[in-house]
């Protein structure tokens, strides 16, 4: 029995140490920051000071050998140093600067101070520099050196009992103090932090969402994960414990390699700070970021595919800056956004300017793998506002047919309200593969689990509620058990892809102006001329002609061809539709066509010609619309109060009158 414990007895006294030294380092804030920073930019420095701090931790043992080889390289002229300084170091990174933290400290003179602090971070390797740029670690030095808090911070940094070093804290418990670290100012800034920073829980269920299924499937290999939107890298991460996670319990040999992109500067600068402080310098490698690199206009990563992808990406936010890069939305030709669907070889899947959101699915959908038996899944976060914006033929519509008719959508989950940090509103994860289960193909779930939740004992933020482990369970249980989903409609229902379609259909009726002639055939213009000119809509007056067909031409009204007398002869014609009668019928894809041609046929006659026997369709007009709708299907009508309550309400209400009356008249 007591075997068994120990991990969990170590895993306490782990967990205890990385909170000691976060809760050390936050305090260094406090000492050295308040007053010079608002409590909000804390973060600006102690960040990247704490990554500093560990990476000289790390090379201290090595520092001589890494100079020593650089003078060898440079004395041979060679210019691409990099990994023979790194294979040097035995890290991903080095520092070819005299300098080292201690043999900064104690420095008189500030301004000398700032200079050799300055060479300090020259001397990183280019990596780091990514990290040191992005978090604008040199436009700190001259405040900091002004207020003669640089040595202060350096100091504090040193104190014996913060231990950075590799003896102190391995790779795994270094990347914890970092993440809390981060996870703290983020819940100072909680406003800002959930453009950036994803709750852990929702991350937990996505991955369970995204490799659960096929967990027994994986060989041995190496796999590739992504994120389009990935802020403080904490999907990827989460991500890749998981996936190792399930390798590990199933004897599985396997290697992963992360890839993201990010626009963001400092949330980039912590990403790869993560991977490096974790030692995953290779990891590190693959990630993309700063302001130049919007995934949308600048995709870092064309031509590549993954294995697995999981987002959060921004929602409600313009994307029109990148639109214009891109060359206006008419001018846009990237095949991540114009595709090849339903006979139409320029698809477009361009979404409104005012919320880019569905377009980062479109570009994880643009890069899964076709050549490969898992080929690839995707867990992707989304606003409502996704399954139903977008008229037919518009972008977001088009992006849900697009991935519907297509057969890639496994489920679409309704998470619990107020479960991210700077919103309540609702949010879905939407689940994809191109490789679906015999059982589930040609078909979607959707999961309710908004009521599904552990409530915090503290608000974070908008974020009151948190998703437990057993709810994750509860979810993912639900999702594996697909076949079971009948048995649990309140929660659970699974529909076939095309109940989700429908036509969108414009209704035409004959415009009847007075000042018309019946014998005369009217081109558009002229139908224009007489409105413009006064001409009267007249309902006893004559449809105005547009067109009279051949002699033999069969008359077929619902598609606007009418028997009608022309100039004493019986004629096929066609009428210049009413745009003030105009109608627009959205038609189930599934709507049976019965007796008649197509289901748009059948419903037109049934729903429409029995009330206006002089309508047509415009088939050129039909469009095919796609939006899912969770009210529709988990809509829980209030129970209506019984008669006898309404009558004993009726009579308190008549007696507090009869009451008020009495009053009055005394």
């Amino acid at each position: 029995m007591t075997a068994p414990q120990a991990p969990a007895v170590t895993n306490r006294a782990g967990a205890a140490n990385t909170q000691k030294i976060a809760s050390f380092i936050w305090g260094i804030a406090d000492d050295v920051l308040r007053d010079l920073y608002v409590r909000g930019k804390y973060r600006d420095v102690i960040l990247p000071f704490t990554v500093l701090r560990r990476l000289d931790s790390v090379l201290e043992s090595t520092k001589q050998k890494v100079l020593d080889l650089k003078k060898v390289l440079d004395d041979a002229g060679i210019v691409d140093q990099d990994q023979s300084l790194r294979a040097e170091a035995g890290q991903a990174f080095w520092n070819i600067s005299p300098f080292t933290l201690r043999e900064l400290r104690g420095r008189s003179s500030q301004a000398r101070l700032q200079q050799d602090f300055e060479a300090y971070l020259d001397g990183f390797s280019p990596n780091v520099q990514r990290i040191i740029e992005n978090f604008e670690v040199r436009r700190q030095i001259p405040k900091l050196a002004k207020a003669d808090a640089l040595g202060a911070l350096i100091e504090k940094f040193l104190d014996p009992a913060l231990d950075l070093s590799p003896a102190g804290l391995d790779n795994h418990a270094m990347g914890t103090v970092f993440e809390e670290l981060v996870r703290r100012f983020n819940e100072v800034n909680n406003e800002e932090a959930g453009e950036h920073w994803t709750p852990r829980d929702a991350i937990r269920l996505m991955t369970r969402l995204v490799f659960d299924p096929i967990a027994d499937q994986i060989p041995d290999g190496l796999y590739t994960l992504y994120d389009g939107a990935m802020g403080t890298g904490g999907m990827l991460t989460v991500a890749e414990e998981t996936l190792q996670g399930l390798a590990e319990a199933s004897g599985k040999r396997i290697t992963t390699k992360l890839f993201g992109q990010e626009i963001n500067s400092e949330t980039y600068a912590i990403a790869v700070a993560d991977l490096l402080l974790k030692g995953e310098g290779a990891n590190a490698d693959g990630l993309v970021g700063g302001p130049e690199y919007s995934t949308l206009s600048n995709d870092a990563f064309s031509g590549k595919s993954f294995d697995f992808m999981l987002s959060n990406p921004p929602y409600g936010k313009s994307w029109a800056t990148d639109q214009e890069r891109m060359g206006g939305k008419k001018g846009i030709i990237d095949p991540r956004f114009v595709v090849d669907h339903g006979g139409d070889a320029e698809f477009s899947l361009i979404t409104r300017s005012s919320d880019g959101q569905m377009l980062f699915l479109a570009n994880m959908v643009s890069k899964m793998k076709k050549s490969t038996a898992l080929g690839s899944r995707i867990a992707e976060v989304h606003n409502g506002s996704s399954l139903f914006t977008g008229d037919a033929g518009q972008g977001e519509s088009n992006i849900r047919r697009w991935i519907i008719e297509n057969d890639w959508l496994e489920a679409i989950i309704a998470l619990p309200l107020n479960m991210f940090y700077n919103t309540g509103i609702a949010t879905y994860i939407w689940v994809l593969t191109n490789r679906k289960p015999e059982h589930r193909k040609g078909k979607i779930q959707l999961i309710d689990a908004s009521g599904w939740y552990t409530p915090l004992r503290k608000n974070l933020g908008n974020k009151n509620r948190e998703l437990g482990l057993d709810d994750i369970e509860r979810v993912v249980c639900t999702f594996l058990d697909f076949e079971k989903s009948d048995e649990d409609g309140e929660h659970s229902k699974v529909f076939a892809n095309a109940e989700f379609g429908y036509y969108k259909v414009q209704v035409e009726r004959p415009l009847r102006l007075a000042q018309a002639d019946p014998a005369t055939v009217y081109s558009a213009a002229q139908v224009q001329k007489l409105l413009k000119n006064g001409a009267e809509r007249d309902p006893s007056a004559a449809p105005v002609i547009t067109k009279v067909y051949p002699k033999g031409t069969a008359a077929d009204p619902y598609v606007g061809r009418f028997e009608a007398t022309f100039k004493g002869d019986t004629r096929v014609v066609s009428y210049a539709p009413d745009s003030q009668l105009r109608d627009i019928e959205q038609i189930p894809l599934l709507e049976p066509a019965g007796e008649w041609r197509d289901g748009i046929e059948a419903f037109i006659r049934r729903e429409v010609l029995p009330y206006v026997p002089d309508a047509w369709v415009d088939e050129a007009k039909i469009r095919i619309g796609y939006e899912i709708s969770f009210t529709k299907h988990f809509y829980k009508p209030a129970a209506l109060r019984t008669l006898d309550e309404i009558r004993a309400d009726i009579r308190a209400l008549e007696a507090e009158s009869d009451n008020l009356i009495a009053e009055i008249a005394n």
